[in-house]
């Protein structure tokens, strides 16, 4: 079943650049956050940034000053651009939806609705 596509996942070298896409498939109209998650092999599922429907944004830690999120409410599309790569932001990256509390990215269980993913490799 497919809920959400990612795309635009691929391979970079460190300092480089990607932007993942989401496009919302088979998702009920009233959910209101789209997040996006990340998952390296041996590692928990973590949260890397999330918009809600009112166009507020946050960031992990990790994500913060060089991911972007954002969306395209005409295609029901969101984004997540990501600059300056490095190694350690390899995993595969998933876009979620859900409607948790603030849209907190704090629980994966808490987002319903899942893409199959679309994996990041990044170089040193």
């Amino acid at each position: 079943q497919v809920q959400l596509v990612e795309s635009g996942g691929g391979s970079v070298q460190s300092g480089g650049s990607l932007r993942l896409s989401c496009a919302a498939v088979r998702v009920p109209d009233s959910t209101y956050c789209v997040a996006w998650f990340r998952q390296a092999p041996g590692k928990e599922r973590e949260g890397v940034s999330v918009i809600s429907r009112g166009g507020t944004t946050t960031y992990a830690d990790s994500a913060k000053g060089r991911f972007i999120v954002s969306r395209d409410n005409t295609e029901n599309t969101v984004y997540l651009q990501m600059n300056n790569l490095k190694p350690e932001d390899t995993a595969m990256y998933y876009c979620a939806a859900g409607s948790p509390w603030g849209c907190s990215i704090d629980r994966p269980s808490a987002y319903p609705y899942w893409g199959r993913g679309t994996q990041v490799t990044v170089s040193s």
